[in-house]
């Protein structure tokens, strides 16, 4: 009888994909942004209550704490390269059993393009869909706003990025030198940018990288309309502003990122893998209900 009702589960299961005895959703694991904590009550920490309670419990959601600490964490948006982060992020997504299956990334501002470095080198980051809100995918020309530092403090860094962004010793120790994207100097870019010149393969192309792209089900950008933190905010769609101008703005299509294909983008678009949503508001400003209709229902209900 027992053999039975066995055999009755595994046609079930086959039928319809899915262990009749697993009632849960896929997991979820999302990167903050800059001037952010993994689990800040107003913040990432709203929001992980905010999918648990609405998908009723029955998902494990993981946001990602860089360093070990909460103040590490905080500090990690500004003074932690990059590179140290997705590797310290591979790390712990590889020895949780509970996303060992694969998981939903969901992306904050910067962790945006953190989380697809991570699909793009963690072989064990089985990501099904990748979610950006803001993010800044061919960098940034600008820093118009800087949350959560003194003003004093702000200025200082946008006179750094202005002048110096591409010294060693700027890259090396803050974070928004490691996108940022000097239109006017696309060689200089291309040769002194240790991050995000790297994962769009404009340095050389790694094939692993498009390879890995393309095991996504959906790659979905957000783009805020009035984005006054991501300049220009097209960088959100991987558009930017063409070479030898800080005007004049191109397109993801238009640029040598996909006509080339150094990142398979233009087949992802091909295959309807691509996913541009916009909404009116500036930097990551979007109300719960939103979310919930447009990230959690359409991309989490997996």
């Amino acid at each position: 009888m027992r053999l039975d009702f066995v055999a009755l589960c595994v046609i079930i299961s086959q039928v319809y994909g899915k262990n009749v005895t697993d009632d849960k959703y896929t997991p979820v694991v999302m990167w903050h942004g800059m001037g952010d904590s993994c689990c800040f009550v107003f913040s990432l920490g709203s929001l992980k209550k905010l999918i648990e309670r609405t998908l009723d419990n029955r998902i494990y959601v993981k946001s990602l704490e860089i360093g070990g600490s909460y103040i590490r964490d905080y500090e990690s948006g500004y003074f932690i390269h990059p590179d140290k982060q997705i590797e310290d992020a591979c790390i712990q997504i590889t020895n949780d059993k509970n996303l060992k299956n694969g998981f939903n990334a969901i992306g904050f501002s910067q962790g945006s393009q953190f989380l697809r470095a991570l699909v793009q080198r963690c072989p064990s980051a089985k990501v099904k869909n990748l979610i950006t809100l803001g993010g800044q995918h061919q960098g940034v020309y600008g820093l118009p706003n800087c949350p959560s530092l003194t003003t004093k403090t702000c200025e200082y860094l946008r006179e750094i990025l202005n002048f110096a962004a591409y010294a060693g010793w700027v890259q090396r120790t803050l974070v928004q030198a490691t996108y940022w994207h000097d239109p006017k100097n696309e060689d200089i870019y291309r040769t002194k940018s240790t991050f995000i010149a790297e994962i769009n393969n404009e340095k050389s192309v790694n094939q692993k990288y498009i390879d890995r792209l393309q095991k996504l089900e959906n790659f979905v950008m957000v783009k805020f309309m009035n984005d006054s933190m991501v300049q220009p905010v097209d960088s959100s769609w991987f558009g930017f502003y063409k070479p030898g101008s800080d005007v004049e703005l191109m397109t993801l299509e238009q640029s040598d990122i996909f006509t080339k294909e150094k990142l398979g983008l233009k087949k992802m678009k091909e295959d309807g893998k691509l996913k541009f949503i916009e909404i009116e508001g500036n930097h990551l400003q979007f109300r719960n209900e939103w979310f919930i209709e447009n990230i959690v229902n359409a991309y989490l209900k997996n």
